[in-house]
């Protein structure tokens, strides 16, 4: 099980560089998407710079969230953007969910397959920024749907869990 290392003695570049080639998607049925993560003791350099690798890393295969696991990091860490700005935090937590709905949701890690997922609506979720600093945000529609998501991976609960694969995409992309 991999974790980040307490903060080294590499400067940032070299150490966001570090970490950035060294993330690599894990696809199901690799057993680090069914670990529960540890919580993050301290946000510092090691785990500001995860949060900018896996930006980068979720920007570049075109997603909208991506959480810790999924690039074989057992951290209590995801990021989520749907176009409203970038949530980055550590040892989230939800509440307050309200209305839920179902709708068909895909994964990174599960290539081809969406499943009728059902979430809240809204949710709030807390956790610690890329400063450390405990915040509170309201996230509704889409942005809720992927903190849940990402959540449930940090749990090691992943979207053919909560149904049965339903729609079998083929992705031209990957041959």
């Amino acid at each position: 099980m991999k974790t980040i290392p307490e903060e080294p003695n590499i400067p940032r570049t070299n150490r966001w560089n570090m970490i950035h080639k060294s993330l690599e998607l894990r696809l199901y049925p690799d057993s680090m998407l069914r670990v529960k993560t540890l919580p993050v003791k301290d946000v510092d350099g090691a785990i500001r710079a995860l949060m900018e690798a896996m930006t980068a890393f979720m920007h570049a295969h075109q997603a909208i969230g991506l959480a810790a696991p999924q690039v074989g990091i057992a951290q209590r860490v995801f990021i989520a953007d749907t176009g409203e700005g970038l949530l980055a935090l550590a040892n989230p937590e939800i509440s307050a969910p309200e209305r839920e709905e179902l709708l068909r949701e895909g994964c990174l890690s599960l290539p081809n397959i969406q499943v009728d997922v059902p979430r809240a609506q809204s949710v709030v979720v807390h956790g610690l920024d890329a400063n450390g600093k405990e915040i509170e945000r309201e996230a509704r529609g889409l942005m809720a749907r992927v903190v849940q998501h990402e959540i449930d991976h940090l749990n090691g609960v992943l979207i053919i869990d909560h149904g049965p694969p339903i729609v079998t995409i083929e992705d031209d992309q990957h041959g």
